[in-house]
C-alpha cells in the first residue's frame, strides 16, 4: 500500500470570520481570499462561530468545540479576518479560539491575520498578542491591517481596487509559502 506524503496531498486552507454577518466587509475580504486561492489550496470557511458555548475548559467540550478544533488542526494554515468591536477584538472569535488554548490546535500553524474594520489597529494589536500566546506560526507578510474597509468596498460590498487586493494577494502568497516551508520540513 502506498503511503501519501504530506507534500502530496493538496493544501487545506481555513479562514474564519469574526463578523456573524454574512453580508459584513470581512465575510467580502474572504471571497477575495478565496478567489485568489483558487485551486491551490482547498478553501474552507467555517462558519460554527454560534454554535461554540462559551469558553469554559471541559475536558469533554461539546461536539461543535470538538469539530472545530478537529477542522483547524486538519488544515495546513487559517486565515483569520477580523473585524473590531468596541476597540477590541470580537467575543465570538475570540471565544472560538479560547478553546484551542490548552489543546494546541493553533501551536507553529501557519496563520494569516487580516484585519479589517473602520480603525482596527487595537483589535489587529490584540490578535497578534493573541497568536503569540499560542504559538502560531506568523511571518511578517501573513498581517494585514485594512483601515476603513467599507470605503474600499463597491456599492455591491466587493473590493475591486487593484492596490488593496493585491496586498490581500500577498497575504495569502505569504500564507502558502509558509505552509509548503513547513511541509517541506515535515518530509
Amino acid at each position: 500500500m502506498t503511503s501519501i506524503s504530506p507534500i502530496d496531498k493538496p493544501i487545506t486552507i481555513v479562514a474564519i470570520s469574526g463578523s456573524l454577518r454574512p453580508n459584513s466587509s470581512n465575510h467580502a475580504v474572504l471571497n477575495v481570499v478565496k478567489e485568489i486561492i483558487g485551486d491551490r489550496a482547498k478553501f474552507t470557511q467555517f462558519e460554527g462561530l454560534t454554535d461554540i458555548p462559551a469558553f469554559d475548559d471541559n475536558p469533554n467540550p461539546v461536539r461543535a468545540v470538538f469539530d472545530f478544533r478537529n477542522l483547524l488542526r486538519e488544515a495546513d494554515g487559517v486565515l483569520i479576518c477580523s473585524p473590531e468591536y468596541a476597540f477590541g477584538i470580537p467575543g465570538a472569535l475570540k471565544n472560538a479560539i479560547d478553546w484551542t488554548v490548552s489543546s494546541g490546535e493553533l501551536v507553529n500553524k501557519p496563520l494569516a491575520l487580516i484585519t479589517a474594520a473602520t480603525g482596527g489597529e487595537k483589535a489587529h494589536a490584540a490578535w497578534l498578542l493573541v497568536f503569540t500566546a499560542l504559538s502560531a506560526n506568523m511571518p511578517d507578510g501573513s498581517m494585514l491591517h485594512l483601515p476603513y474597509i467599507r470605503s474600499k468596498l463597491n456599492q455591491n460590498g466587493q473590493i475591486n481596487n487593484p492596490e488593496i487586493l493585491k496586498t490581500i494577494e500577498n497575504v495569502v502568497d505569504s500564507l502558502i509559502i509558509t505552509i509548503n516551508q513547513t511541509r517541506n520540513r515535515i518530509e
